[in-house]
């Protein structure tokens, strides 16, 4: 049975568009068009489609206020279509908090290859949010996530200074990550991640982590020293890379070909992991779609190294920890509420606790 989509957009150029690569795939339909958020109130409840995808920009009622209303009260599948501006990045983080399954770019003009990888995507997103898992929206501002964690680990230099810890993740791993470092101490040996999002929308991303959790996270440049109590952020536009010097560990960022269709790409940073730092590496693989990561995590395994995976209840998409599970690269599964206590029990061994 196909799965019937709803497009909501103000523009009749942009609803053609969608319309036709949407309903290019057999297994898709577009069972309606939307010109703005009070005709799709009334258009959902007629045609109850499984997918929304949703402009930001609208007439009568913006995206987020209508994404709010909808979330609350009929929660489905969304997918916000948004420009890939810093403005954009923002307002679709917001979105995401608000239970949004993913984002993808407004299509522009281009080749017909530039089209068709557009189309794939976007039916690939389509997809996997049909059978994700929605998470409930707050009813107000966004607070920073309570947590238990204490400002200190008390663990030792020699732990903090040698161990590395990798994460990655896709769709729905905006708010994974955030809810990961939000129960994390200050004192924790550096953390290296990867997230699927473009290069516009990491700066914003990495300085909301930044609010939200004990440690310093930032946007990672390039060329910087590792150091205790800090999560570096891949850059959008760049695979990140450790590197062993001289007294610690370096971050390496390249514009290589795309991994796994991405850049950054998982695989990357966790194979990098495992070369450089074998058994003294933790990889997390949280929510995503997809299998990047799997093959560098089983790398890390082979070299030592102890991972964990998100498990499939709370995973929004449930695809990169099963592959990576399905490799036998996972030493342990756990609920994403589970698993900073996992990391810090883990770490305790580590550091002979």
């Amino acid at each position: 049975m196909a799965i019937k989509v709803l497009i909501v957009d103000d523009s009749a150029l942009m609803r053609a568009l969608l319309t036709e690569i949407i309903s290019g795939a057999e297994d898709l339909e577009v069972v309606g068009a939307a010109p703005d958020p009070i005709a799709a109130r009334e258009m959902i409840k007629a045609l109850n489609p499984d997918v929304l995808t949703l402009d930001v920009e609208m007439p009568r009622m913006d995206g987020l206020e209508f994404l709010d209303r909808l979330m609350r009260l009929r929660p489905m599948p969304v997918i916000m279509i948004s420009s890939f501006t810093a403005a954009g990045s923002e307002v679709t983080l917001r979105a995401l908090e608000l239970g949004a399954v993913d984002y993808l770019a407004k299509p522009q003009a281009g080749n017909l290859a530039v089209l068709q990888a557009y189309a794939d995507e976007i039916r690939d997103k389509i997809r996997a949010a049909a059978g994700a898992r929605l998470k409930a929206a707050p009813r107000h501002a966004v607070a920073p996530a309570p947590t238990l964690a204490p400002a200190t680990s008390g663990f030792s230099p020699r732990l903090l200074g040698e161990t590395v810890i990798g994460i990655g993740a896709s769709t729905g791993g905006t708010e994974a990550i955030k809810d990961v470092l939000a129960a994390l101490p200050a004192q924790m040996p550096p953390i290296v991640m990867v997230q699927h999002m473009p290069e516009t929308f990491t700066p914003s991303f990495a300085k909301r982590l930044d609010s939200l959790s004990k440690l310093s996270v930032i946007e990672a440049q390039g060329g910087e020293r590792l150091k205790p109590g800090t999560a570096y952020l891949a850059p959008g536009h760049s695979h990140m890379r450790v590197r062993k010097v001289a007294g610690g560990y370096q971050l390496d960022l390249s514009q290589d070909e795309p991994v796994n269709r991405h850049r950054p790409a998982a695989d990357v940073l966790f194979h990098s992991l495992a070369e450089q730092l074998g058994r003294r590496a933790i990889g997390i693989i949280l929510t995503g779609m997809g299998k990047d990561g799997a093959q560098g995590l089983l790398a890390m395994r082979q070299a030592g190294a102890w991972n964990i995976g998100q498990d499939q209840a709370s995973c929004v998409v449930y695809g990169m920890p099963r592959e990576a599970a399905a490799v036998g690269a996972l030493d342990e599964v756990a609920g994403l509420a589970q698993i900073p206590a996992e990391l810090m029990s883990r770490l305790r061994k580590l550091d002979g606790q």
